[in-house]
């Protein structure tokens, strides 16, 4: 895995915006994974400016999302399907038809699931995978003892999780589903690249945990140290923890994947 540390949130999430813009150029019809959450609201925000700005084109990307929860429809505000459509996919050039999302209202889960998995084969599976960390080190829904070669599939979601998304329920964690469906360990290690994305101080450590420590299902987010290219993309404030920081800030001054992204 390889770390970058930016001065800021603003700056990192621009970078994974600027990483998402290159992709896309070189390869058009691009398949992309996203991520929700507070944390990836200024990468589509940096998204949305590119296209209208400098004519960043999604008409041939196709996209999957990492999760949904369980029972909510695409009008539920704490729906990932509304979050997207607000905060990308209304003010971009996609085809709604090539945007995916797991049905958390289906009636058959276990077959829902299955399909999903279909549907990324079927694209030649995902080229791009963004991800965000949870306080607990899950990606996606991967709660603690998820299985690393695990597909997607139903997940009950634990306390911390449901109080880390209290924010879009009435700021009560009792309003969270208690249950979600999402990309499994195993199918985001499939990506041919992913890219995390963690800001602030609250993060440190467990993003340590992650990046540094030994792989455990009870952390799923450490599986991404076998992934084939995993860049993490941090702040300051997410870094201060982490014991190899003077290395990845030399690598990045260093390595020639980067001069075009450090002015």
């Amino acid at each position: 895995m390889e770390v970058v540390i930016q001065p800021t949130a603003a700056r990192a999430a621009w970078l994974v915006a600027a990483l998402i813009d290159r992709a896309l150029r070189v390869k058009p019809p691009l398949v992309l994974g996203l991520a929700t959450g507070r944390t990836m609201e200024s990468v589509y925000a940096e998204l949305v400016r590119r296209h209208r700005e400098e004519r960043l084109d999604f008409s041939q990307c196709r996209t999957f999302n990492l999760d949904e929860y369980i029972g909510l429809g695409p009008d539920h505000p704490g729906s990932y399907l509304r979050f997207m459509r607000e905060q990308l996919f209304h003010h971009v050039n996609i085809d709604p038809a090539n945007t995916h999302v797991p049905d958390g209202t289906a009636a058959n889960l276990s077959a829902e699931c299955d399909a999903y998995e279909a549907r990324i084969a079927a694209c030649g599976g995902i080229d791009l995978q963004i991800l965000g960390i949870g306080e607990d080190g899950h990606i996606g829904f991967n709660e603690p003892l998820s299985a690393l070669m695990s597909r997607t599939r139903d997940k009950t979601l634990t306390r911390i999780t449901r109080e880390q998304n209290a924010g879009m329920f009435g700021d009560d964690w009792r309003n969270v589903p208690e249950r979600a469906l999402t990309m499994g360990v195993g199918t985001i290690l499939d990506s041919r690249r992913s890219i995390l994305l963690v800001t602030g101080a609250h993060k440190a450590e467990i993003l340590a945990k992650a990046v540094e420590g030994p792989i455990t299902s009870m952390i799923s987010a450490t599986a991404l140290q076998l992934h084939r290219h995993c860049t993490a993309i941090v702040d300051e404030a997410a870094a201060s923890r982490l014991e190899g920081a003077e290395y990845y800030r030399w690598t990045f001054e260093h390595e020639p994947e980067w001069q075009a992204f450090r002015t």
